[in-house]
């Protein structure tokens, strides 16, 4: 009997939220996705350690600091994913540089070729970029050098337009953040999937989309329950955790196709500038807050990174000595 996710991936490309090898192994996603905080918990797995070793050994032979012996290792881990998908994967460009479009261009080209010398073509590698107006427009010199981005961080539909209008190869619209925001502040603590915000905001961008002939591809991310998922079956891409993949393994049950491009409702074209694009963004409290606060929580986890390197480097040194 077929479950729920064999059912899914009839209906959309299924995408392993997650940095873990092993997991990428089980599930067999198309492609997979990595953020800092993923790329975190892959490295302080145990089954990393000898690639961490191997960075870090390189590091003491070539005077490398720890900032670029974790860019170093962000590579390493994507191209071990790439072994076991055969579509794309998601490398992010540093949170820090969200608001810089020149640097956030520079750090792009530096990780095409960093996959480049390991043998890793661009055309598998995705480069994530938060959807500030700064992140659209380096995706926009980036896709315009054939190199394909993947827009983070997608709260509204403002975002998305804009994206669009970059030419974007894929944007990540989230949906459990924008429920814990509206359960935080004054919403259900328990919602039908129809009334979910997070699935009608991507319901409707996905409408947007269909409805106005854009390319852009559709990737919806951040669930917290298999109900979102199912919800929003159909949709291009669905970015799953681990945990929720295994829970739709098991489920056996009927899954009816929420998302067909034939069936969408029609959106008006939407012209969006720089001026539009921030004062629609600061408009929308949500979209606002969650965007500022992803870009602080993957900076966090970058920097933790860092110094968990800059740890295992000293460490190691002293050994050495």
């Amino acid at each position: 009997m077929m479950s729920v996710l064999d059912k899914l991936r009839e209906m959309s490309i299924v995408v392993a939220d997650t940095g873990d090898v092993r997991a990428v192994r089980d599930w067999n996603p198309v492609d997979c996705t990595t953020n800092p905080t993923l790329v975190l918990k892959a490295l302080e797995d145990p089954n990393s350690d000898e690639l961490i070793s191997q960075e870090v050994e390189r590091a003491h032979r070539t005077g490398l600091s720890p900032r670029h012996v974790c860019e170093n290792l962000t590579v390493a881990i994507g191209a071990e994913l790439s072994g076991s998908v055969s579509g794309r994967v998601s490398t992010e460009v540093d949170a820090c540089l969200s608001f810089n479009v020149e640097k956030s261009v520079e750090r792009a080209r530096q990780i095409i070729a960093g996959y480049n010398a390991i043998g890793v073509d661009k055309e598998r590698v995705l480069i994530k970029l938060a959807a500030t107006w700064e992140g659209i427009k380096a995706a926009e010199i980036l896709q315009d050098e054939g190199i394909d981005c993947n827009l983070t961080l997608v709260f509204c539909l403002p975002q998305a337009v804009a994206c669009a209008s970059a030419g974007a190869f894929l944007i990540s619209p989230f949906v459990g953040r924008i429920t814990d925001w509206h359960k935080a502040n004054g919403g259900l603590n328990t919602m039908a999937p129809e009334e979910d915000p997070g699935v009608q905001s991507v319901r409707n961008i996905y409408d947007y989309y269909k409805s106005n002939g854009v390319d852009t591809i559709v990737m919806a991310a951040s669930f917290r329950t298999t109900s979102q998922i199912k919800a929003l079956s159909g949709c291009d891409r669905l970015t799953i955790a681990p945990h929720l993949l295994e829970e739709m393994s098991s489920d056996t049950g009927d899954l009816v196709r929420a998302l067909d491009p034939s069936r969408v409702t029609h959106r008006e074209p939407l012209k969006m500038d720089e001026t539009r694009f921030r004062w629609l963004l600061n408009s929308d409290a949500m979209a606002t807050e969650k965007l500022a606060q992803g870009i602080r929580n993957f900076d966090a986890d970058h920097r933790q990174l860092v110094n968990l390197i800059a740890d295992r480097m000293k460490a190691t040194s002293t050994r050495l000595l």
